[in-house]
Formats: structure tokens, sequence, C-alpha cells
């Protein structure tokens, strides 16, 4: 599959089986559970009710892939994906506290993938990430390529379980293949582009780009790359 502009301009819900279906199934399995905080003192707080959504697998890895321009300046690769979850937020327009005006059917970030329960340590991570990389934007790296960017993080830990291990890898003369993706409709029309590394992040912070991941990697690439 090569990288390309996508026709796609709408998604269309088939159906949506919410109110008949299990928590426990599925890509998302939601946990709905009673609870109450205990105290040093052994006393107990109110039981109160919590959410929290697991996938089967736990965690993922995103790398932030970069090269050196003929100019010296870093340059990084985004890529533009179909993002149900961020599209349906435009039936939620009464519940918006500040007017999105934005489609979102596509968002921009790195390269990510889930981590496999094979992928153990810090090898694990590495030899994951390299295969993410070939696969999603179509670079051959070695494990050992790759550079681990500190501790993981969560992404909104009042619900989800989900860490991200961050990395990056420097692909400066390597050439591109054949971007395998996964066959997914998600991958319809995918579109890769490399952009200055200081008009990625500027894109982050204006809200052009609206990855948490993608801005925690940058920010991490540049204190190490400084």
């Amino acid at each position: 599959m090569r990288p390309s502009s996508s026709n796609v301009t709408d998604i269309e819900i088939i159906e949506d089986f919410s109110a008949t279906a299990r928590c426990d199934e599925g890509f998302l399995r939601v946990r709905r559970l009673r609870c109450r905080n205990r105290r040093a003192d052994g006393s107990s707080s109110s039981v109160y009710r919590v959410d929290v959504v697991d996938r089967p697998r736990l965690d993922a890895v995103s790398v932030l892939i970069y090269r050196r321009a003929s100019d010296g300046n870093v340059e990084v690769l985004t890529r533009m994906n179909l993002r149900p979850a961020a599209y349906f937020r435009r039936e939620q327009t009464a519940s918006m506290t500040v007017p999105d005006t934005v489609s979102h059917l596509r968002v921009e970030e790195i390269v990510a993938g889930l981590l496999e329960p094979a992928d153990k340590g810090e090898e694990g991570l590495r030899r994951r990430a390299a295969e993410e990389v070939k696969e999603e934007a179509g670079y051959t790296v070695r494990p050992e390529d790759i550079q681990l960017l500190g501790g993981a993080f969560f992404l909104a830990p009042g619900i989800l379980s989900e860490k991200v291990f961050p990395a990056a890898v420097d692909v400066t003369g390597v050439a591109q293949g054949e971007v395998e993706g996964d066959g997914s409709p998600l991958e319809e029309g995918i579109h890769l582009q490399w952009r200055s590394l200081s008009a990625v992040l500027d894109a982050c912070r204006r809200g052009d780009i609206a990855d948490a991941k993608t801005e925690v990697s940058l920010t991490r690439l540049l204190a190490r790359l400084s």
C-alpha cells in the first residue's frame, strides 16, 4: 500500500448496538465498579461508582520518526489517519463548553502500535517499535536503532488504564519501502508527510495537531537533541 490522499468524506454508522452489547467484550472493555476509599485510620469513604476502560492488550508504543535535512534541521514524519471516535464528537455539540468546528475525520499523529504479550521489557519495546515503523511508515530499522524517550505516560488516567511508551528513530539516509498497513478500512487513504520539528510542534501548540503523544514525543526528542 502506498501512502495516498483519501477520498473518504464520511464515516457512516450502520448500527449502534451499545444498549445490547456487553461491556466486557470487544476492542475496549468497560469495567463498571463500586468502590470506596480505605484510609490509614481504618475508616472508609462512602461508596461511589468508577468506570475503567481497558484493552485486551493494555499498553502501546509510539515512535517519532525523524531525519536530518540537508540544511541540518530536523524533520519529523506524521500520519493522517481516520479516527471515528474523534469524528463522532460532532454529534455532541450540545455538550461542548467550547465550540469545536473542526471535522476530525482524520487526525494527524505519529506512528504507534499496541504492545503484544511477548513484548517484554526494553527489548520488547524496541522490537515492537521497529515493526510498527516498517508497517506504518515503510522504513526498515533495527530494534537497536530505536531510542526510548523516557517513562511511559497516561493519556486519560481518569478512565483509561493504557500507558504509552514513547520512542524515536533516526531514518536519515534510510530508503522508504512499501507501507504495509494492516488492511483495515481505517487505514484507507493514510497520508504521510515530512515537516520540520518546529513546524509540527507549533501545530501541536495551536491545536492543529490534537494528539497528545505527538506533542509529548516532540518535546522529549527536542530536549534530547539540544
